[in-house]
C-alpha cells in the first residue's frame, strides 16, 4: 500500500511538472447591433507555434460577416481581418474571418468579432471601431437574414476567456431583475 501511494505521488508530481497544456475553446453568442463588439483574452504561458483563432459564424450567408482582430493585452493592434476562410475550412464559410499564427510569444492577448464593416479606427483600442456613436442598428435590419449568431474558436492557446457584449449584458441584467421583481410580487400574494 505504501508503494501504491509514493507511485501515485510520483505520478502527480509529473502531471504538474508538465504544466498547462494548449487547448481548444469555444465561446458562441449574439451580436444584438451593427455597433456591438465581442471581447476575448486568451493567454499563452510559453512561445507557441501554429495557434489558431476563427469564426465560423458566416454560415454561407445565413449570418452577419464578422470581422476579427488581434490585439495585444495593452490594447495595440497586432491584425485586422475581414475573410479568411482557410484557417479552418471543416467549419468556416467564405466570408469567416480569423488567423494562423505560426509563432505567438508567451502573454496575454485580445481577440475581437464586430460586424462588417465595424473595422478597427486605429492602431489601439482606445481608438475605437467605426460605428462608434452611431445609433445601434439591430443586426436583423443591417443584415438581411442575420439573426446576429457568433461562434469564435481558440486553438493552441493556454486559457481564454469571453466578454459579453455590453447591450447583452444590459439585456440580461433587465430579464433577471424582471423575473426576479415578478418572483417577489407572486409571493406576496
Amino acid at each position: 500500500m505504501k508503494k501504491l501511494v509514493v507511485f501515485l505521488m510520483a505520478i502527480g508530481l509529473l502531471c504538474s511538472a508538465a504544466g498547462a497544456q494548449a487547448g481548444t475553446f469555444n465561446f458562441t453568442g449574439n451580436l444584438y447591433f451593427h455597433t456591438d463588439v465581442v471581447y476575448f483574452n486568451f493567454s499563452l504561458a510559453n512561445d507557441a507555434t501554429n495557434v489558431r483563432v476563427w469564426t465560423d459564424s458566416f454560415q454561407n450567408a445565413a449570418n452577419f460577416d464578422p470581422i476579427t482582430a488581434l490585439w495585444t493585452a495593452t490594447g495595440n493592434l497586432i491584425a485586422e481581418n475581414d475573410d479568411n476562410s482557410s484557417v479552418n475550412p471543416l467549419t468556416q464559410t467564405y466570408w469567416d474571418s480569423g488567423f494562423i499564427l505560426p509563432t505567438l510569444a508567451a502573454g496575454n492577448y485580445q481577440f475581437t468579432v464586430a460586424a462588417y464593416s465595424n473595422f478597427a479606427k486605429g492602431s489601439t483600442l482606445a481608438d475605437g471601431f467605426s460605428y462608434d456613436g452611431q445609433t445601434p442598428i439591430p443586426i436583423e435590419q443591417h443584415w438581411v437574414k442575420a439573426p446576429g449568431y457568433y461562434s469564435v474558436w481558440f486553438d493552441g492557446v493556454d486559457q481564454a476567456t469571453s466578454n459579453v457584449p455590453i447591450p447583452g449584458a444590459v439585456w440580461l441584467l433587465g430579464s433577471g431583475l424582471l423575473a426576479m421583481g415578478g418572483l417577489r410580487l407572486k409571493l406576496r400574494t
